[in-house]
């Protein structure tokens, strides 16, 4: 990527119009795949809560979005991954994660867990995340065992 086209990651209001409409994009891509029950992603209220850490992804406009929810204890959870399907495969989701991973290390989380599909439409993000060094692991948090969902953690010490 050329300067002009290098990505911005940085906090942002998950409410602002172009935000929100990646967060919808998303919501609706999550529910077109997956059962409404084993829908975990955050609705945009949610995600504006004193625990969650929000980030875009620019390219010249939104084109991705990310959060890190706090859970305390030294734990936290990469909620809302997403990059808008055009703009796949160009490495901004990689860079998204990185980011999120170096936030989440700068204050001080020790473990930075997720959940994502088990099925073939979540197989590229489950690449990803073991790509960048997470490995499968039970179910944490509030989250119930169940084979529809895959989870994932990096030890950050």
């Amino acid at each position: 990527m050329d300067a002009l086209s290098a990505p911005l990651i940085a906090r942002d209001d998950p409410a602002r119009p172009e935000v929100a409409a990646v967060i919808a994009a998303h919501l609706a891509q999550l529910r077109a795949q997956t059962p409404a029950d084993m829908v975990f992603a955050l609705p945009l209220a949610a995600l504006q809560a004193a625990d969650i850490l929000f980030y875009s992804l620019r390219v010249e406009q939104v084109v991705g979005v990310g959060a890190i929810r706090l859970l305390g204890g030294g734990v936290a959870e990469i909620k809302s991954m997403h990059v808008r399907a055009e703009f796949r495969g160009r490495g901004l989701g990689a860079a998204l994660v990185v980011h999120l991973i170096a936030e989440a290390r700068a204050r001080g989380v020790l473990a930075l867990y997720l959940e994502t599909g088990a099925g073939a439409a979540h197989a590229t993000a489950r690449r990803l995340y073991a790509r960048l060094g997470f490995a499968e692991c039970g179910p944490f948090g509030d989250y119930e065992p169940d084979e529809r969902s895959a989870f994932m953690v990096l030890p950050l010490v």
